[in-house]
Formats: structure tokens, sequence, C-alpha cells
């Protein structure tokens, strides 16, 4: 019966957090994407989604993005549409950075900060980050490329102590 499985097919990642308080500088933190091929799934990403861009065949979307956290609920929401991805891409990894310009900054110097996986009206995970709040950058969910057209959801909450060019780098490494 595994041939009736829809897997995990097109995602919505929603990041949130409070604006910095009155006076300080700007807390802006970035969702982030890697998208890995079967030769190299823990290497370097095969493509790499992030604010001002998106993936060259347009199955991952950043649609909007946020410098403040200014706004009411999720400020910064990306589509995965895992469904369309090319058969050679089996993992994607996303992840959130936040910018140091202002001084080192981690998760837990951010209040309220949390992310949102839904697919449809479906919350696949919600997360606060509380597990990694010393981390400058994590990486939050991972998916897999499970046969042909199955794509599986894995949480993958791992911290780094990294800026959001270095993450970029880190993003495939960790090994659920």
């Amino acid at each position: 019966m595994s041939g009736l499985s829809k897997g995990v097919g097109r995602v919505e990642v929603a990041l949130k957090w409070e604006p910095a308080p009155s006076g300080a500088p700007s807390h802006d933190l970035d969702l982030v994407a890697g998208v890995f091929t079967a030769d190299d799934p823990h290497g370097a990403p095969a493509q790499l989604v992030h604010f001002g861009s998106r993936s060259p065949d347009g199955t991952i979307t950043l649609h909007r993005d946020s410098r403040t956290g200014q706004g009411f609920g999720f400020d910064e929401a990306m589509t995965v549409e895992l469904n369309r991805l090319a058969p050679r891409y089996t993992r994607v990894v996303v992840g959130v950075a936040i910018q140091q310009g202002a001084g080192r900054l981690a998760f837990g110097d951010i209040v309220h900060v949390g992310v949102r996986v839904r697919e449809g009206y479906t919350d696949l995970l919600v997360h606060d980050f509380a597990d990694v709040a010393d981390a400058r950058s994590a990486t939050i969910v991972e998916f897999v490329r499970e046969g042909a057209d199955d794509w599986s959801f894995h949480p993958l909450s791992h911290g780094f102590d990294a800026d959001p060019q270095a993450f970029a780098a880190l993003l495939g490494s960790v090994r659920p």
C-alpha cells in the first residue's frame, strides 16, 4: 500500500519574532534553504535560497522578508514545492540565521522567536528555538526524497555559532 502514500508535497515555512526594544538595533532573522543532490547530500548545497533570492526553477520562494520582526504573526515566509523538484535533488534543509550587524545576537536574545512548518492547514512543526538559545543560526527541518515522488519530513534542530555566511556552508552538514 505504499503507492498510496502522498508524502509531503508543498510546505510553507514561516518565521516570527518580536522587534528589538526601542532604541536598540533591529533584529533581522532570515530563513535559508539548501537543496542537495544524491551525490553530495551533506556537502555544499546545489541551490541556496535566502533573502533576495529564489531557486532557479521556482520551487523555493521567499515571499515575505522582514528586517525588523514588525508585523502581526509570522513576519517571514518561504514556500517549498518538493513535488516539483527535479529528481536529482534528494534533500532540502531549512534553517534560520540571525544577521549580526549590531554585534553578537543569539536566539535567546530575541523575544518570542518561533517557526512553523505547515502543509496546507496542517502544522508539521512548531518550534521556539529554546533548545538552541545560545546559537546564532540553526537548522530546523529537513525533507528527504523517499523513492521517485515521495518526500519525508524530519525535524532537525541543531544550533551553530555561525553568522549567515558561515551558516550557508554548514547547512547540510547535520546528519539526523
